[in-house]
């Protein structure tokens, strides 16, 4: 029982935080071509890709990278949800640790729970550290920035 309950849990939890990027997905107008991607992040500031800065980045203006501008765009959005979504967790990992250890009245069991819930938290603040490097390694990996 105990392992189908936090099983329910992580993946509601999962379909919380994708819920705001499959909100955040638009379909393509009648009037708009479907060969162009709104820019959320700024990169006209690169030196190896040509993009137009925030705004709408049309596949056939040849004069711009806009396919490379794309794909960045949607690493850089995708690392900032896992970014924002291992920090909550990491609070919470944090809350629940120190609950443990304030209601432990010595208890070794619960000092041990307390402690690795602490330690997860010191993980998950890594992997949140992680995240935000993604774009830097895609970057230097595709050579654009």
């Amino acid at each position: 029982m105990k392992k189908v309950l936090t099983a329910l849990v992580l993946v509601s939890l999962l379909a919380i935080l994708a819920a705001p990027l499959v909100a955040s997905a638009q379909p393509v107008e009648p009037g708009e071509m479907a060969g162009q991607c709104t820019l959320r992040h700024d990169f006209s500031g690169w030196e190896k890709i040509t993009c137009p800065g925030v705004g709408v980045c049309s596949f056939t203006n040849l004069a711009m990278d806009c396919p490379a501008c794309c794909l960045m765009d949607t690493v850089y959005s995708v690392t900032d949800w896992m970014f924002v979504g291992v920090l909550a967790l990491v609070v919470i990992f944090v809350l629940i640790g120190a609950f443990n250890l304030l209601t432990a009245a010595g208890t070794p069991e619960k000092i041990k729970t307390g402690r690795d819930y602490i330690i997860f938290a010191a993980i998950g603040a890594i992997v949140a550290a992680l995240a935000k490097a993604i774009p830097a390694i895609v970057k230097a990996i595709f050579r654009v920035g």
